[in-house]
């Protein structure tokens, strides 16, 4: 890494909280939490509890302002704009997206990220290893389909790691002679017809590419799934918690955990160039036994 080396450790946010304003003037710090779309209530939790360990407790001596873009990323700028006009303590902005907007709004305010990459400067947190992910997903896919020979591939074109998570997985289902049919959803319409599609090319089985949108979007997702009796493979527990058949990807619980930390430690003084972007190396495998069971009688 240019600007500094990763380190390796094992691999939220609140309703707005009506004072943030009053708050301010008292000089109580206000973390500003911004995503792509709501949160489960638990990460929020864990965020909390991530600063709550640094020594910031919420409605004590830390405000959290906690924004969302409803799953519509040309709304972060505006959110990012506005949390940079406030002179907010520190901004979490939790996928690429968001991190993507709080750049381009503020070069001072010190961000902490939950994305693939490095971006240096005001910025540090936590690095997911999304092109490493999809491939092995893949992997793990044939594993339990070995006579699948067309893979779907679902990403949202709108994602900033659109297409380099889209470049490694075709390059492996590539070098395994795996013929990939790539479809492309942005909203709830684009994923019923997404799903029309891979029918329509009779896959075998289906890959869902990382996206806030898509997790958003889970139940609906592994709904079309189960009724099309098409085995998909996701990157959060939380799909196959849902309803999915498998699942494989980095901690949520961890990286939120670590980002709290994180923002902790900046409103205690430190400085982004000084902390160290923390590179996930906690993952978690999961499969949902009944899908599994459903879809191997419907094949």
């Amino acid at each position: 890494m240019k600007r500094r080396e990763f380190i390796t450790l094992l691999g939220g946010a609140a309703a707005m909280w009506p004072l943030a304003a009053r708050a301010q003037q008292a000089s109580i710090p206000v973390v500003a939490l911004l995503s792509s779309g709501r949160l489960p209530e638990s990460l929020i939790g864990i965020f909390r509890q991530g600063l709550a360990e640094q020594g910031h407790v919420e409605g004590r001596n830390v405000v959290i302002d906690y924004r969302h873009g409803d799953n519509r990323y040309e709304r972060l700028a505006g959110l990012a704009t506005e949390f940079a006009r406030r002179q907010v303590a520190v901004i979490a902005a939790l996928n690429s997206p968001p991190a993507l907007a709080a750049r381009a709004a503020t070069t001072t305010i010190p961000i902490v990220f939950m994305i693939p990459d490095d971006p240096g400067g005001n910025a540090t947190g936590v690095s997911f290893l999304l092109g490493d992910l999809g491939p092995k997903q893949l992997g793990l896919l044939r594993e339990l389909m070995p006579h699948a020979k067309r893979i779907g591939l679902m990403v949202n074109p709108h994602n900033a790691n659109f297409e380099a998570s889209k470049t490694e997985v075709v390059m492996a289902a590539s070098a395994i002679g795996v013929d990939l049919k790539v479809v492309e959803a942005s909203d709830s319409r684009e994923i019923e017809m997404a799903f029309a599609a891979l029918v329509d090319n009779r896959v075998d089985a289906l890959v869902v590419g990382p996206d806030s949108m898509f997790f958003n979007r889970r139940v609906q997702i592994t709904t079309l799934a189960a009724c099309h009796v098409l085995p998909a493979i996701y990157n959060a527990y939380d799909y196959a918690e849902a309803g999915g058949l498998m699942s494989y990807g980095t901690s949520l619980p961890e990286a939120f955990r670590q980002t709290g930390v994180y923002a902790g430690r900046i409103i205690k003084g430190e400085k982004p160039a000084d902390l160290p972007v923390v590179q996930s190396a906690k993952f978690v495998f999961a499969i949902n036994l009944p899908t599994a069971r459903a879809v191997s009688g419907g094949r």
